[in-house]
């Protein structure tokens, strides 16, 4: 009798941008900013010094590497007045909230050192990423596969890391936050992935596990780094997402799955999250599925 292996079903966003290498003249300072997605910065000569306002200021040097996590507001300078400084910087986001929470409470905001492990991830990953354009080996498409690929390969190797480290010294949250958060995620996971979803709100996931809404909102954003509403919001537009790529099914038969109240308000909440329609989306990715990056709009920006 042959065994049956079922593969999961991956249906995933590669969100990266404003990846680049640069070389600044001494004195050079970058504007204080904050983003909904998470900075990693490496540096490959002279030296950086990045604030993180209220929280710290540290200058680090070539091999050395730092994730600033979402929603910090934080500045990015050349230590040097008079030397100049050679970076590699890019932003991305990623869909798992517990990849996203390891990133937060192990290693975010904190100047990662030259020989410790995910210093040397970075250095490879953003190495590579650079290379891939520089050496223009592929074309535009090609080239933008594989680094793809590079990404993901970060990913899977940043997580293993992860998997070995304790929360460190400066973790944002406490264990027990960090159960809450899960419980949250989880049960607005349970929620999205029904077969229709239910009319809930995120007052709704406090009640089931007996929290106040502003408790349960706090630590959500500590322990994530995002807004609980902008992760029901994330995990209702990948349904959409996936729903809307089965040939069997139509829009109309979409927006009741998405439990929303009528196609038209489900079109109109699609429109914002993806920037087209529900079916001009349906007749795009059943006409020609490829790899790419699906995020067409800055909703989640």
């Amino acid at each position: 009798m042959k065994k049956y292996t079922p593969l999961p079903l991956i249906d995933t966003s590669i969100y990266l941008f404003g990846g680049h290498q640069r070389t600044v003249a001494g004195g050079w300072q970058f504007f204080e900013q904050k983003h909904q997605a998470f900075e990693l910065m490496y540096i490959l000569a002279g030296s950086q010094t990045t604030e993180i306002k209220n929280i710290s200021v540290d200058s680090y040097g070539p091999g050395s590497a730092m994730i600033i996590s979402p929603g910090t507001i934080h500045t990015n300078r050349n230590s040097s007045r008079t030397e100049p400084m050679t970076y590699i910087c890019t932003h991305f986001n990623i869909e798992s909230v517990d990849l996203k929470s390891d990133i937060i409470s192990k290693v975010a905001n904190t100047v990662l050192e030259p020989e410790s492990d995910i210093a040397k991830l970075i250095g490879d990953v953003c190495t590579k990423m650079v290379g891939l354009v520089a050496s223009q080996r592929f074309d535009a498409n090609q080239t933008k596969i594989q680094i793809e690929i590079t990404y993901l390969q970060f990913l899977s190797d940043l997580l293993t890391v992860l998997k070995k480290m304790e929360l460190h010294e400066n973790a944002k949250y406490s264990e027990q936050e960090a159960k809450m958060g899960r419980d949250m995620a989880n049960l607005i996971k349970e929620m999205t992935e029904a077969e229709v979803i239910p009319n809930f709100s995120f007052g709704d996931v406090c009640q089931e596990l007996g929290i106040s809404t502003g408790y349960g909102h706090r630590t959500f954003k500590k322990v994530y780094g995002i807004t609980p509403l902008h992760y029901i919001e994330e995990e209702k537009y990948q349904k959409a997402k996936v729903l809307l790529g089965a040939p069997s099914l139509s829009v109309e038969e979409v927006a009741f799955r998405m439990g929303s109240s009528s196609t038209s308000n489900f079109s109109k909440q699609f429109r914002k999250w993806s920037g087209v329609t529900p079916s001009n989306y349906q007749h795009q990715i059943l006409k020609k599925r490829e790899v790419r990056t699906l995020k067409e709009s800055g909703y989640f920006e």
